[in-house]
């Protein structure tokens, strides 16, 4: 008896890039303190009026089979906040509800891609990003964006890699995990201008648009002649503080969102309607609930910079959004993962190397700004002197 070969496809020959994480909950989980700066896992809680709305739609009977591509009042106002958000029109009939933007990742390449297919991805990269692209068959393909230039995806890089490889797909994420980094206009027009010349579909996973510290987030889908190509995976993990609520969405043309429906009815028949009655809730409170989420990450992006400012032995990559910070130790002479491995063990701080998000990353750090400021300036002070004692 032997499983499916796309087991194995879908893992890769490199590992999900998860194992300074799973060592540190077993630490924890053993009855060691450690101080866990790995996931973007807000310590926000969801919003007690959330909850509560939660708690009353599941209450009022919402606990039924629901619509499977979204309740209709929930798609309309993810259309609302999409056409402000990105100023390009968008209808009910284009958004697809999903468990979560993990689950819109899967979906738009089970959708997009099949078996013999290639799907490129942005180096560094979320982690799941390669094995979501290998799930439906296809070959993963990364193109670095190099520290040199600013972890910016160059145009000719991705030209190339399209070319080479017959490329299908594009996967792109900005604000971007793990580096902070906002793809500039020319950037993105950049990712723009090569999709439409090599015919790809664009994939832009746009889960951190609410976390904007410098200058401003463009959905790739507003330049001219994109919409037609481009899906955006959105999400209320990050922005309304709603990780475990696997509440996301799929925005695209209508043939990929019926794909995606029909996908669900074959896999997660929908998200329940009592969670999607919350996120509507969540949705109607408006930006000022999102800019109180995202104020704690904008006022520690700015203490880990000052912490870490000066110091010979790291070198902090310019955070302008997102959750994270990210930072280059190469000057110590460790990889990234020797030194997140050395810090666990020896200051039982969890941070995940550079190398967990690709080889473009090599030889840095993401430390993800998800405790309370004060414990957060102690671990970085710790992680700096740790670095520093290092140097040769």
């Amino acid at each position: 008896m032997q499983l499916a070969a796309r087991n194995a496809h879908m893992i890769g020959e490199d590992g999900n890039g998860w194992e300074i994480l799973f060592r540190a909950r077993e630490m924890i989980a053993a009855g060691e303190a450690v101080t866990m700066l790995t996931i973007g896992e807000p310590d926000v809680k969801t919003d007690p009026a959330i909850l509560a709305a939660m708690h009353a739609a599941a209450m009022a009977g919402n606990t039924g089979y629901t619509d499977i591509a979204g309740q209709p009042a929930l798609r309309a106002e993810i259309a609302a906040r999409v056409t402000a958000r990105s100023g390009v029109p968008t209808r009910p009939d284009q958004v697809v509800v999903t468990p979560g933007g993990q689950a819109a990742l899967f979906a738009a390449h089970m959708a997009l891609l099949d078996a013999g297919d290639t799907g490129l991805y942005v180096e560094p990269f979320y982690p799941t990003y390669p094995g979501t692209i290998r799930a439906s068959g296809a070959q993963a393909v990364a193109v670095a964006a190099r520290p040199e230039h600013g972890f910016q995806p160059e145009a000719a890089a991705l030209e190339a890699a399209a070319r080479a490889h017959a490329a299908k797909t594009l996967l792109i994420n900005t604000p971007n995990n793990p580096t902070g980094v906002i793809y500039s206009r020319d950037t993105t027009e950049g990712i723009a201008e090569v999709c439409r010349h090599r015919d790809l579909w664009l994939i832009s996973d746009e889960v951190y648009d609410t976390q904007v510290w410098q200058g401003a987030h463009q959905s790739p889908r507003a330049l001219p002649g994109m919409a037609e190509r481009t899906l955006v995976i959105g999400s209320l993990s990050k922005s309304h503080a709603m990780t475990g609520a696997r509440i996301g969405w799929i925005v695209g043309p209508e043939a990929v969102v019926e794909a995606v429906h029909q996908l669900a009815i074959n896999t997660t028949y929908g998200v329940p309607g009592f969670v999607q009655d919350a996120a509507l809730f969540a949705l109607q409170q408006g930006v000022a609930l999102e800019a109180r989420i995202a104020a704690p990450f904008r006022r520690r992006r700015d203490i880990a910079a000052r912490v870490m400012a000066g110091s010979q032995a790291l070198r902090l990559i310019h955070p302008a959004g997102a959750m994270y910070v990210m930072a280059d130790i190469r000057a110590t002479g460790l990889t990234g993962a020797d030194f997140a491995a050395r810090l666990l063990e020896q200051e039982r701080i969890g941070v995940m190397p550079g190398e967990s998000f690709g080889q473009a990353a090599a030889g840095h750090l993401r430390i993800a700004l998800t405790l309370e400021d004060a414990a957060l300036e102690a671990a970085l002070m710790r992680l700096r002197a740790f670095a520093e004692a290092l140097l040769p």
